[in-house]
């Protein structure tokens, strides 16, 4: 079967156009950069201030992990979370359907206005369960575990029943109960702090990790099935405000072809995701990446900090959260990389982001929307031209250490519109979201008839002619075509 690629791919830029945005998480800020590392340590242990709020870098009050802008609750933070341990030992009954539901709302209640006491909470609540997946083909590996014990526990109740009935009966109790746990968690915590953005980490998962089998001739798209399973968690995409993808980066990927092609999917994935998940809105998505290539204390290389965060940034995202672990701060010598970092090429590179996706949202769409690319698998970013804009230091107390200074010019402005379009916020619409949305948005001129009638013919002929692939090709990118214009 011949399938018409380029067309989907206009019809996802499309829907992603039409479909309006929440607004951004801090206003006429279209792409954020959210510090979720414990580095408070630094400054207080070893005097090292990594001043993060220069770099417009979203930070908790003394960078700790939970906090007014963001707040990650790992699996022994969130109530009475069923999993077995490495070692295959039972904790709160090792499977969700071993746990009582109640027993575990109630802790988690109590969690949740703990760690979050203040009622008003508007930052990013990201749950961070990975020990199993509720869908039950996923649990493969070390996670196989779940599947087994479901299976030893049905084989138990019903010795004499053939193993296709035992796993069925087992994937059916896993799957409903890791349902339940995971839904009535997420509802729980929207009802108790109900202004916060509310997801899972590693939601979606694009599982794309082909490069370390075959480098060679990886392409970095998810896999076919891996975009039905996750059509199929549409109860979990329609109970997030928010969606928690994961870019990190293996070493084995620094300054490889490989990067952009890794990233650019899993983040796609997740546009999509965000797109189908809500009729009336598309879903804020923030990437997990980290500063340094996972397992390691090496920094992210310039060309990867384009293909993490830059690539982010140009396929819509809202913004990038930053995690680290207690390891940055565990000595002077590692806080004083963290910061050399940080006042070097990260800062520099969120700067010229942060600052270029804002000039967009300005002189696109009239600050009412963000810009996102024409053609999503296009390499065309929100940098600033350097030939009109520098970093400024400004080493004045009370100021932005650092500033940007330059123009955009009529040039710059035309190469936005040739490369960028606009993602409206709720409230505005039009091309360049001129229009409040009270408003009626001048209708489109209708398709001409007798272009359907030759899409519907081409359509046809194809059915009777399969050899025709080409007809169906453009029959379908017609008749997608007068569906969408």
């Amino acid at each position: 079967m011949c399938l018409c690629s380029p067309c989907l791919g206009l019809l996802a830029v499309r829907l992603l156009r039409t479909k309006p945005a929440q607004a951004p998480l801090i206003p006429h800020l279209p792409f954020v950069i959210v510090w979720n590392a414990p580095t408070e340590s630094c400054r207080l242990r070893f005097k090292v201030d990594l001043d993060l709020s220069i770099f417009d870098i979203v930070a908790n009050l003394n960078e700790t992990l939970s906090g007014p802008n963001v707040t990650i609750f790992y699996h022994g933070h969130l109530g009475y979370y069923p999993y077995y341990s490495s070692s295959g030992v039972a904790i709160n009954g090792g499977l969700p359907q071993n746990q009582s539901i109640s027993k575990h709302l109630n802790k988690a209640r109590v969690d949740i206005d703990k760690l979050i006491p203040h009622k008003d909470f508007r930052g990013l609540g990201v749950i961070d369960w990975e020990n199993w997946r509720p869908q039950w083909v996923r649990n493969w590996g070390s996670k196989d575990i779940y599947r087994k014990k479901s299976k030893e526990q049905i084989h138990k109740l019903h010795p004499h029943w053939p193993e296709s009935k035992v796993e069925k009966e087992a994937k059916d109790r896993f799957e409903k109960s890791g349902q339940a746990f995971m839904n009535l968690t997420l509802a729980l915590a929207e009802a108790r702090r109900p202004d916060g953005l509310w997801g899972f980490y590693l939601f979606p998962d694009c599982y794309n990790y082909g490069y370390k089998q075959h480098p060679q001739c990886y392409t970095g798209e998810c896999p076919n099935v891996e975009h039905v399973r996750n059509d199929h968690l549409m109860w979990l995409w329609k109970k997030s405000t928010a969606l928690y993808p994961s870019i990190y980066l293996d070493f084995e990927l620094k300054s490889s072809s490989n990067t952009i092609k890794f990233v650019h999917y899993r983040v796609k994935e997740a546009m999509r995701i965000a797109t189908i998940a809500r009729t009336d809105y598309t879903l804020p998505v923030f990437v997990y990446s980290r500063p340094f290539y996972a397992y390691t204390f090496v920094v992210l290389s310039e060309s990867d900090l384009v293909h993490t965060i830059g690539e982010s940034a140009a396929l819509g995202a809202s913004g990038v959260v930053l995690w680290g672990s207690s390891e940055y701060s565990q000595s002077k010598r590692n806080c004083l990389t963290v910061k050399k970092y940080i006042d070097g090429p990260l800062g520099h590179y969120v700067i010229n982001v942060t600052a270029a996706a804002k000039l967009c949202s300005k002189a696109l769409c009239k600050k009412n929307g963000r810009c996102v690319r024409k053609s999503l698998d296009s390499r065309y970013y929100l940098h600033l031209n350097p030939r009109y804009f520098h970093i400024h230091h400004n080493p004045a107390p009370g100021h932005p250490r650092f500033e940007v200074r330059g123009h955009l010019n009529s040039h710059d402005i035309l190469d936005m519109r040739h490369k960028f379009t606009c993602q409206c916020y709720q409230g505005w619409t039009g091309v360049y979201c001129e229009i409040p949305q009270t408003q009626t948005p001048p209708l489109s001129p209708p398709v001409p008839w007798g272009k359907s009638l030759v899409a519907y013919i081409m359509l046809l002929l194809s059915v009777h002619f399969p050899c025709l692939c080409i007809i169906m090709f453009l029959g379908l990118c017609l008749v997608i075509k007068g569906l969408i214009l």
